[in-house]
């Protein structure tokens, strides 16, 4: 990114005032960033916890599959699920709070005595499936937060801080180097103005 400055006093300020925001900023964004990576690496190690888990749960129902064509699935269904906000380094994360199931009524007398058993099973099941991908999905926001402040250092640190430091390195180069000319031009014109009052002199004293 190239910096945009004028070889003057009032750019080398606004340059100088610009550098010393994204120094200032940069420990806190690296501190993020950081942050953000450890809830990154926390929050892969609990999906991967909660695919374990769920393919668990289906596993140890697998042998019930002939009881399971006998239940109504229709007699239950997720009615709501209700969601949280957490600020994590900044980053605004939806958490699962609860889920509401609505269970259809059913004859005790006429359904098989284990209808119970298998309601609380589809919860069981219904609320890690449910947790599984809502860890999927916040993984994905902290990824995105992750990359945008990977980014935002890199974009600090390796192009606009040196970019800065470059152009106003630039500046002072320019400004002492005009100073020194000007210096040497005072000099040589005291120099010039010396020797033609001498000349005077010399001329006027024949």
């Amino acid at each position: 990114m190239a910096i945009k400055f004028q070889y003057n006093k009032t750019s080398l300020q606004q340059l100088e005032k610009q550098l010393k925001v994204r120094v200032r900023t940069l420990p806190i964004i690296k501190s993020k960033e950081s942050a953000l990576r450890i809830e990154v690496k926390r929050c892969k190690d609990e999906a991967r916890r909660l695919e374990q888990e769920l393919e668990q749960q289906i596993s140890c129902y697998d042998s019930m599959n002939a009881l399971w064509n006998e239940f109504d699935a229709s007699l239950i269904r997720v009615a709501d699920v209700h969601l949280d906000i957490k600020k994590i380094a900044g980053t605004r994360i939806p958490v699962l709070d609860s889920i509401d199931f609505d269970v259809a009524p059913f004859s005790m007398f006429s359904a098989p005595a284990w209808y119970f058993d298998g309601i609380e099973i589809l919860k069981k099941l219904a609320g890690t499936a449910i947790l599984c991908e809502f860890t999927s999905a916040k993984l994905a926001l902290l990824e995105k937060a992750r990359k945008k402040t990977t980014q935002k250092v890199n974009l600090f640190e390796k192009v606009q801080i040196p970019g800065y430091q470059d152009a106003i390195r630039k500046i002072k180069r320019y400004m002492e180097d005009e100073e020194n000319l000007s210096k040497s031009s005072q000099k040589i014109l005291k120099s010039l103005l010396e020797q033609r009052r001498n000349n005077e002199k010399e001329a006027a004293a024949v």
